[in-house]
């Protein structure tokens, strides 16, 4: 392997990394403020308010929680992913009752303002698209801090069935760009914008709220 290839396998491995160490970080039952320099860290990146992360967090677990309990894991395999409480769901069901009824389910936990409901009708994937997935989103992320025009934090990835679902609070401009590197990023077959768009000044002012 050559030297530039090492590298870029090291920043997607990296990546990789860090999304796998955040995901268990915001899906823990611990509150995300724990007072630990790591993850203050975190929340004064993120463009999100305090209280907006934290019912993030909230919302990931009621609602996987909901959705265990009145369909279990034989009907559906899901992916709750909540950013400025609008929720992604990825993954598949069974039928097309039982994805509706995800819906709903997810609709009636606290704080939820949105509901997109991507999940496919059809059977799981196998573990080597489960660990493809998993590449990629590494490689996404990897691409975005590469990108020296953009600020890779404020973007969260969601990869399923070589689909790329970007969340988070950007501008027109930061959509656009991160637009085109996911979807020029090895192995992606669509890219999918689940983003609240906010002005430049919006930005300018949760800047200067961070500081």
């Amino acid at each position: 392997m050559t030297p530039s290839k090492t590298a870029s396998f090291q920043r997607i491995a990296a990546a990789t990394l860090a999304v796998a160490a955040l995901g268990a970080t915001l899906s823990a039952c611990a509150p995300l403020v724990v007072g630990g320099a790591a993850v203050t860290a975190l929340v004064a990146v993120d463009r999100r308010t305090s209280g907006a992360q934290l019912d993030d967090q909230g919302i990931e677990l009621r609602a996987s929680n909901r959705i265990k309990d009145e369909i279990g894991d034989a009907r559906a395999r899901f992916s709750i992913s909540s950013y400025n409480r609008r929720v992604l769901i990825t993954g598949e069901a069974s039928n097309e009752a039982i994805k509706t009824q995800i819906t709903q389910l997810v609709s009636g936990v606290e704080n939820v303002r949105e509901v997109i409901n991507e999940l496919g009708v059809t059977s799981s994937p196998s573990l080597k698209e489960r660990a493809s997935d998993t590449l990629i989103t590494g490689r996404v992320k990897a691409s975005l801090v590469d990108a020296k025009d953009l600020s890779a934090s404020a973007f969260k990835v969601v990869t399923e069935r070589g689909a790329v679902y970007l969340m988070g609070r950007v501008t027109q401009r930061e959509a656009d760009r991160a637009t085109d590197i996911a979807r020029n990023t090895q192995g992606v077959a669509r890219v999918v914008r689940v983003l609240e768009v906010i002005s430049e000044q919006e930005l300018a002012n949760i800047a200067t709220q961070k500081q």
